[in-house]
């Protein structure tokens, strides 16, 4: 008999604002501890020396880590212009200076050469596998630490300001695997200077951002009270961006418990044309997300189920009532 998670079971996200100063991983200590949930994972590393937005799943939230992972983010930075680090942030030795200082007209003029797909070198102090090892263990070993370029994707770049000779203040949109790090040595680099990061916010992290957010300190005042439930997410806000299957109820429970569906009985239900087999829905029975679920050789199958309860407290599909052993 498979062993049963000790905890209360809690489905839903939570969008900490996290401060500096503290890791992703502690802050999903944090938030199990607080609230005694079974299961607890994050939506998207931030590093002690970035603050800002990051998602926190719970219980069935967990399975759409994935989708929030792959999404796009938003992060304000600050550049010290003049000075490359070790580490292309300002934990790192310094390694290199320069007397150059851009103007903002010559930043301007380069930013649309980092806009698209452009080629990006991650930083040696990254969290990227080499031969099997972290590349920072091997930077922080003394080993020379040669990484590949790789393509990222920059929806937009804006420079926001210079607030003196030395910095400049940015905000970008960016894909999966871009390192903010790396796009401020780059600029940098465009602009015949050096540069690393001073300041790093994440402002977005697909749907969660500073908007439907809660500070962390604010959220060790909350806790695992009443008011928790103001602050936690339904499941599928991670899931905004997928298009959304209706079934009844009697196919939502033969999706929820393995079967196929077919997919003509549901072709009102589909977009026009025919599906793109490797398209995920969002198979939901009203307001109540079901499972994850792909088309295969006409039929509708799950990819995964979710074991969400029926709406009962009135915050979408959150439910934090079922106990666990």
């Amino acid at each position: 008999m498979a062993r049963k998670r000790k905890g209360i079971s809690i489905d839903g996200w939570l969008a900490i604002d996290k401060p500096l100063g503290i890791g992703s991983t502690q802050v999903v200590s944090l938030v199990r501890r607080l609230t005694n949930a079974a299961k607890v994972g994050h939506g998207g590393t931030l590093d002690p020396l970035a603050s800002g937005i990051l998602p926190i799943a719970l219980g069935e939230a967990t399975k759409t880590v994935a989708y929030v992972m792959d999404g796009a983010k938003t992060y304000r930075f600050q550049v010290r212009w003049g000075q490359a680090t070790a580490t292309d942030d300002k934990e790192g030795e310094i390694t290199e200076t320069s007397d150059v200082r851009p103007t903002p007209e010559q930043v301007f003029a380069v930013l649309p050469r980092f806009v698209g797909a452009i080629e990006q070198v991650p930083p040696a102090y990254s969290a990227i596998k080499v031969d099997g090892e972290r590349a920072y263990d091997l930077a922080r070993a003394g080993e020379i630490v040669e990484l590949k370029a790789r393509v990222v994707h920059i929806k937009a770049l804006r420079f926001l300001g210079a607030p003196d000779p030395d910095h400049a203040d940015f905000e970008v949109e960016c894909g999966k695997g871009t390192y903010v790090r790396s796009l401020g040595r780059d600029i940098a680099h465009a602009l015949g200077t050096l540069a690393h990061i001073s300041l790093l916010r994440r402002v977005a992290c697909g749907p969660f951002n500073e908007t439907n957010a809660i500070p962390l300190d604010k959220f060790k005042e909350v806790g695992q009270g009443p008011a928790l439930r103001t602050h936690l997410l339904p499941v599928k806000t991670a899931l905004d961006d997928i298009p959304a299957l209706a079934l009844t109820d009697v196919e939502a429970r033969r999706l929820q418990s393995g079967q196929a569906l077919s997919v003509n009985r549901l072709a009102h239900a589909l977009p026009d044309g025919d599906p793109d087999p490797e398209l995920v829905f969002r198979a939901m029975d009203g307001e109540r997300l079901v499972a994850l679920a792909r088309i295969e050789d006409g039929a509708v199958r799950s990819v995964r189920v979710m074991n969400l309860q029926p709406v009962s407290l009135g915050e979408g599909d959150v439910d934090h009532s079922r106990a666990q052993g």
